[in-house]
């Protein structure tokens, strides 16, 4: 079955999904450095941006909601403003939370200092094991046991932090209810996940328990030994570059390859594929398409920053359009769902802005340039009335309409968006190119953008100005023409 195949199964009706797990919020504190700390050998961080995300199951939660499932979330939270973030959060994304409000331990949380192309440091504030205490435990199976009956599909994210000691219970309460229940596992004690429909670790996970594989054959003997042994439904191995591998009784084993050829983040991969593969089953769709189709996910987000999601519309492009897309005027939507895809295939992401009131041979030379240094240019085009605050009253001379049809005209360009605000800032931190690029004298450092880019590793270049062409010199010129013609025609007029 051809993942093409698959196409239809975006229109389909996504069902019910209960999560349950361990939750956290996930902080991301984003800056420049620019110098060392005169206390101690250290990077000074002056932190401009503060970003807020679920994590753990709470960001297997929010995957499931931006595939269109509704959602319920269990967990064990704290007494705290993170808990209260945390319902804000996975609220704004269609999650339906039931926290077990705990006293005897904190929201986990955990803050990543990003700077320039790396993660700088992760502080965690935990107190696990969460549902140790037993009036937590006890509630938290309540809780379960009550909206089990209304789910079309049990996940369980296991990270180890106490919420899944009781997985078997879990487990053996779903399967009674005749719900699947997928399981992301953690640790090295696999029989507690006995007889889950099934298990998603990843290859060092899957090794940890089963033993180093020498090879394919070795990893899928092992596998299904595993498989039989905690009589689970079915294995799916993540093997990062090397895609996936699904094992299903009385078939042959079924070899994904690996989507994504250029990795920005694998934070939070995990729960996108078991996200997408519940959310698959919940619509009807049977195992191997649902996995197909995580598969397909995860090479999305992994082209994402930090823990990300994927949304249908993501999958459902780059199931039906792929590879190939014209030049074409985009919304920021469509936008959006074509870099996730040409992400997904390994291609490099190029990105510039500008006014482009009047194109000349500069523009040509300058976006040629730019295309050279990637595999998709996107141009991002000022509209009317910024470029009016930014020009002066008698610009822009050709409409946004027109500046961005010519610019899809050009064969370097492959897409063009536009956007409202006087510099692209906001849209830059949506696409998250590879390369951002700007003409003229400017330093790199001085280029809107610059911190956001090189917080995830990517690249800022600043192309040479090529002297003689601009569109104020065009202006200027028609100015002294037209001038020059109206004298001409004044002085046969006296003749």
């Amino acid at each position: 079955m051809a993942v093409q195949d698959l196409s239809a199964s975006l229109g389909l009706h996504f069902g019910r999904v209960l999560v349950v797990g361990d939750v956290m919020l996930d902080r991301y504190w984003f800056g420049g450095t620019a110098r060392i700390s005169p206390e101690a050998p250290v990077p000074v961080v002056n932190v401009d941006r503060d970003d807020l995300r679920p994590g753990g199951a709470a960001n297997v939660a929010v995957n499931a909601a931006s595939l269109g499932a509704r959602v319920t979330l269990l967990g064990v939270v704290g007494k705290d403003d993170q808990a209260r973030l945390l319902q804000e959060l996975t609220a704004k994304q269609g999650v339906a939370t039931d926290f077990v409000v705990s006293d005897a331990s904190p929201t986990i949380t955990k803050l990543r200092i990003v700077s320039r192309n790396q993660q700088l440091l992760r502080l965690d504030f935990e107190n696990s094991p969460l549902a140790s205490d037993e009036q937590d435990k006890a509630e938290l199976m309540d809780r379960y046991r009550r909206a089990l009956p209304n789910m079309d599909t049990v996940i369980l994210s296991d990270y180890g932090k106490g919420t899944l000691n009781m997985a078997a219970e879990l487990i053996e309460a779903a399967r009674a209810a005749g719900k699947p229940v997928l399981v992301d596992p953690k640790g090295t004690d696999y029989r507690r996940y006995a007889g889950a429909t099934m298990i998603t670790p990843n290859l060092s996970e899957f090794e940890a328990v089963a033993g180093r594989c020498a090879d394919e054959s070795d990893l899928v003997r092992k596998g299904i030994a595993l498989r039989d042994d905690l009589d689970l439904g079915a294995l799916l191995i993540t093997r990062s570059e090397h895609g996936m591998t699904l094992l299903l009784p009385d078939r042959s084993p079924l070899h994904l390859p690996a989507r994504a050829r250029e990795v920005f983040d694998v934070t939070g991969a995990g729960d996108t594929v078991i996200a997408t593969v519940g959310t698959a089953l919940a619509s009807g769709k049977d195992l191997v398409s649902a996995c197909m189709l995580g598969n397909l996910a995860a090479g999305i987000v992994v082209g994402k920053f930090g823990t990300a999601t994927v949304s249908a519309a993501e999958l459902e492009y780059s199931l039906n359009i792929g590879e190939g897309c014209a030049a074409s005027v985009l919304s920021e939507q469509e936008l959006l769902m074509r870099v996730g895809s040409a992400k997904a295939s390994g291609k490099r992401i190029v990105f510039t802005n500008g006014c482009f009131d009047i194109l000349h041979v500069g523009h040509l030379r300058y976006l040629e340039a730019a295309r050279r240094l990637g595999d998709v240019l996107i141009v991002a085009v000022n509209d009317d009335d910024s470029v009016s605050r930014l020009k002066g009253p008698s610009r822009p001379v050709n409409r946004c309409e027109d500046r961005m049809n010519l610019l899809a005209g050009m064969k370097c360009v492959d897409w063009v968006v536009r956007f409202a605000e006087d510099t692209p800032e906001r849209l830059i931190r949506k696409v998250l190119p590879n390369v951002l690029v700007k003409g003229g004298d400017y330093a790199v450092e001085d280029i809107v953008g610059y911190d956001t880019v090189q917080s995830y590793g990517g690249k800022v270049v600043a192309l040479d100005f090529h002297e003689g062409y601009s569109t104020t010199r065009v202006i200027e010129h028609a100015s002294l023409l037209q001038d020059s013609h109206k004298m001409q025609a004044g002085s046969s007029l006296r003749q």
